[in-house]
């Protein structure tokens, strides 16, 4: 998927979550390794209430861990960085 449209799909219908994924999207995307991409493609493809409430902390699917720990932390290092 084209950074184009990754884009487009992080706009969403909830503000907050349209701000979210736009940091997360200008801040840290670039620098995803191609499996983090593909994670976080599959995550634009849930629904709204679902990605919001896991970003508020809320459980999630697993797979999803090390995106919602960015979102929940605010940090602006590789996920693939983390420990």
């Amino acid at each position: 998927m084209t950074t184009a449209s990754v884009r487009w799909r992080c706009r969403r219908g909830l503000l907050e979550l349209d701000l979210a994924l736009g940091r997360f999207l200008e801040d840290s995307y670039a620098r995803l390794s191609p499996l983090e991409c593909t994670l976080f493609e599959e995550f634009l493809t849930q629904n709204d209430a679902d990605l919001w409430a896991w970003i508020q902390g809320e459980a999630a699917p697993a797979r999803f861990a090390p995106l919602l720990e960015f979102f929940r932390l605010g940090t602006h290092h590789r996920i693939a960085d983390r420990p």
